[in-house]
């Protein structure tokens, strides 16, 4: 890894990111003509507009706020995480593939073992093309077998599903799903999670907001010694999650973001992972379905091939990554994903270090 200065300094690729203008400019570039900043001279944005795709916004939100320690998180060759554990956990099938699929299959191959863990059912997913006979139980059944297959095409060991009601999150007890999310965390023994930012104030899917926040509590709480004893008694062990990818998904979130993930050598490992998802979400069968659509009127398009797999495969690529290219031009990489990370601490000794070594030094004797 790579650490930069980030805040007035120049970040790869010539963009300059110290004022409201350089990544204002980024901006009306995909935009077209846009209306300037009508800021004061010398005043500092404290969020910046980020550049979207011709295609529209589907990977990131409309404005980050760039920490001045931003680093930019490198594929890592050999195994460096081997025998650590990886909670990549989603509301929904289609969270993790669409936002972060592309952090979790880089982490699974520098050695993490991984799992996927769903929040819901997903049973509300969009009916679209389906027809008349599509059911809410049908839409169940798919989305099990496709959290299942996502999980296969990241590289995740298990995937489990804790079958919550979809869309109606916020009607459970936060505490129940905390306690379930901290069994796992021991049971799994995770050390690192990626999942939804508990602090996107605005999210507008509830199960987003509720899943984040007992993630959030479950990390901490999984390492206490005093919060479900009986754990202990089982067999389990306290857990350990240190390190925290948190994604931001609404459209007009504010997102403080530290970390930019390179995911180039992964985007086709990503891709599939979101072809692995067929009942909800723009990925899925969309290449298909677009080839027939075109075929029925005479036409084609070459870009999705001459079979129905490379007719999803290149409709994710082109269309559905293209937020992670703009995002990785930006930093002089072909394609990337943004976090706050959370993680132990690189500075130096901790304060329990800190304080033994100013009691070594200055105790004297009765």
């Amino acid at each position: 890894m790579r650490r930069r200065t980030f805040l007035g300094t120049s970040a790869a690729g010539g963009m300059t990111v110290g004022g409201a203008e350089a990544l204002g400019s980024a901006s009306q570039t995909q935009a077209g003509d846009g209306p300037r900043s009508a800021l004061p001279p010398g005043v500092t944005p404290s969020a910046y507009a980020v550049p979207h795709s011709e295609y529209g916004q589907f990977g990131t939100p409309d404005y980050f706020a760039y920490a001045n320690d931003l680093v930019i998180e490198r594929n890592r060759p050999g195994k460096p995480h081997k025998g650590k554990v990886l909670a990549a956990i989603q509301a929904h099938s289609d969270d993790i593939p669409i936002f972060c699929g592309g952090t979790v299959a880089k982490l699974i191959d520098e050695g993490y073992t991984g799992y996927l863990i769903r929040l819901t059912n997903d049973e509300s997913g969009p009916v679209e093309d389906r027809g008349p006979n599509w059911t809410l139980g049908h839409g169940v059944y798919q989305s099990q077998l496709d959290n299942d297959a996502v999980a296969k095409a990241l590289g995740c060991k298990k995937a489990f599903s804790l079958g919550y009601q979809n869309h109606r999150a916020d009607e459970d007890a936060v505490i129940e799903i905390r306690a379930r999310l901290i069994f796992l965390f021991r049971l799994l023994q995770v050390n690192t999670i990626v999942s939804y930012d508990p602090y996107n104030q605005y999210e507008e899917n509830p199960d987003h907001s509720v899943m984040s926040n007992a993630v959030q509590g479950a990390c901490w709480m999984a390492g206490e010694e005093r919060d479900y004893p009986e754990h202990f008694k089982a067999g389990l062990k306290l857990g350990g999650v240190r390190e925290k990818y948190y994604v931001g998904r609404a459209a007009r979130g504010h997102n403080t973001i530290n970390r930019i993930v390179d995911i180039s050598p992964y985007i086709d490992v990503k891709v599939r992972a979101n072809v692995a998802y067929k009942d909800k979400g723009a990925a899925g069968d969309a290449g298909l379905r677009l080839k027939r659509a075109l075929a029925s009127q005479g036409r084609k398009l070459p870009l999705l091939g001459n079979d129905d797999d490379t007719a999803n495969f290149n409709y994710v690529k082109h269309f559905l990554m293209g937020d992670n290219r703009v995002l990785g031009a930006q930093y002089g990489l072909e394609y990337a994903e943004a976090f706050h990370y959370i993680g132990p601490s690189t500075t130096g000794p901790g304060a329990r270090e800190t304080r033994q070594r100013y009691i070594d030094t200055h105790a004297v004797p009765l």
